[in-house]
């Protein structure tokens, strides 16, 4: 079912649209969650580095092709907004072209150079083997990611967060299952969680093809419909590819980070990757709201409700800020117990390491909340150039962090480099916001006018009336 946000009240709109969302979003942070805790389970502590210092690679590509997914679907949202049936049916078609030509092009470039950015990284000889076989399968697999998020991405343009959220969990159970088998009934050992993980992806992304296709007749596309044109596509990209490249930019930080951090020794990558998971998962609210105020926004901006674009965006905060302040507190109080989830007993090294991490990150949460809302909701209106200044201040704070602040304080050096991060991406985006809220309003002025002309009106007629 389709969810028009254009009217209704924008609190209670926005919570209940992410709660699927933000379902879904867990399960997914599950679903590579279940690799690294089944590997570090079943094979052992080098096997959890060596997923884990993938991360990143997998970010810079995976992640690229998430914000280009993203991205698309802001049009197709300001078209379901503005009701305009033809322009949906256009915006997907237009949106699975542009997908299927990035995913080529990114696997032929990502297959034969994984182990070059591996051994660029200077990961870790005892890891680097095991490290390949997982981002070389993951990397094979890159289709099955964009066909999913592609399929995702359209259904909450259109409103639907609830219907991701079926075919992520059938897909997370998917994957464990498939996990255990692979790793220790056929014992494919870290390749063989890889392989889950693609298999899972594409099980899921074939359901949600053939849901959209029978219940959304919207989606039908026509002969048409599939005539490209420089316009369309021209449209698309100037919202996708700069998405798509500010994930890049992002990534980029967190490549050298994971350089930094290869350096440190395998207990260092250990324990960010495994604290890593941790935080991930404790996001996932705050990153949930952001994903909804991009729909939220983008259905308004196309409806011209621009009083409830500031006002969705004020009561978000509200929700948002408050959760990420609780969990702060939760990473501050019990980061010891959590990272013991993945990693073993004896290893206390690894687990003080990972302690430190979610307690250093923790602080920075309710920076992380306001980052997502505003970078989501400009996203959302169309406005890409703040979001990406933004991502090269987190370019920026990452380098600092694992340049200077790993030389000076070692591992919690690093850890610093996420909080900074958020601080510096949120001096743009607030700017941006301010601006663009301040245009908003005055847009939003005329139609309050014209609404306050009416109601003068109808009073004037209906004293007459009276006389």
């Amino acid at each position: 079912m389709t969810k028009n946000m254009t009217v209704g009240n924008p609190a209670r709109l926005i919570f209940f649209f992410t709660i699927p969302l933000l379902i879904g979003n867990l399960f997914q942070q599950f679903y590579s969650m279940a690799d690294t805790l089944i590997v570090g389970r079943t094979i052992g502590v080098n096997a959890l580095a060596a997923v884990g210092c993938t991360g990143s690679m997998s970010f810079l590509i995976l992640g690229f092709a998430q914000g280009l997914t993203s991205g698309l679907s802001i049009v197709t949202a300001q078209r379901f907004g503005a009701g305009e049936t033809e322009g949906i049916r256009k915006s997907f078609a237009h949106s699975a072209v542009i997908s299927a030509g990035v995913t080529v092009l990114l696997t032929l470039i990502a297959m034969p150079t994984a182990m070059g950015f591996l051994s660029l990284l200077q990961t870790p000889e005892e890891i680097i083997e095991d490290a390949h076989s997982y981002i070389f399968v993951i990397c094979g697999g890159i289709f099955a990611s964009v066909l999913f998020n592609l399929f995702s991405n359209v259904l909450r343009a259109l409103g639907d967060s609830k219907t991701p959220l079926v075919f992520l969990v059938i897909a997370c159970v998917v994957n464990v299952a498939l996990d255990l088998a692979f790793i220790l009934i056929f014992r494919m050992g870290v390749a063989g969680a890889a392989w889950a993980t693609v298999a899972a992806q594409l099980f899921s992304s074939l359901l949600c093809f053939v849901y959209m296709m029978r219940r959304f007749p919207i989606l039908h596309l026509r002969r048409e419909d599939w005539r490209i044109s420089r316009e369309e596509l021209a449209l698309h990209l100037r919202i996708a590819l700069p998405m798509a490249f500010q994930c890049s930019i992002i990534s980029i930080g967190t490549l050298i980070i994971q350089f930094t951090l290869n350096g440190l020794g395998a207990n260092a990558v250990a324990a960010y990757s495994a604290s890593q998971k941790i935080d991930m998962f404790a996001t996932q609210p705050v990153n949930s709201f952001g994903v909804t105020m991009a729909t939220y926004a983008a259905q308004n901006y196309g409806a011209r409700q621009y009083g409830r674009i500031r006002r969705g965006v004020r009561q978000c905060c509200m929700m948002s800020v408050s959760y990420a302040v609780f969990m702060g507190f939760v990473n501050v109080l019990f980061g010891y117990q959590l990272s013991g989830l993945f990693i073993g007993p004896g290893e206390t090294e690894v687990l003080n390491l990972s302690k430190s991490y979610l307690a250093i990150t923790g602080c920075g949460y309710w920076l992380l909340a306001i980052l997502f809302i505003l970078r989501f909701t400009l996203q959302g209106l169309g406005k890409t150039f703040a979001p990406t200044v933004a991502g090269v201040m987190e370019l920026v704070m990452r380098c600092f962090a694992a340049v200077v602040l790993s030389v000076l304080f070692g591992f919690q050096g690093v850890c610093a480099a996420n909080p900074l991060a958020w601080f510096g991406s949120c001096v743009p985006l607030a700017i941006a916001y301010f601006l663009t809220s301040r245009k908003l309003r005055a847009l939003e002025e005329p139609e309050e006018g014209q609404k306050t002309a009416a109601r003068a009106h109808r009073f004037r007629l209906a004293r007459k009336g009276s006389v």
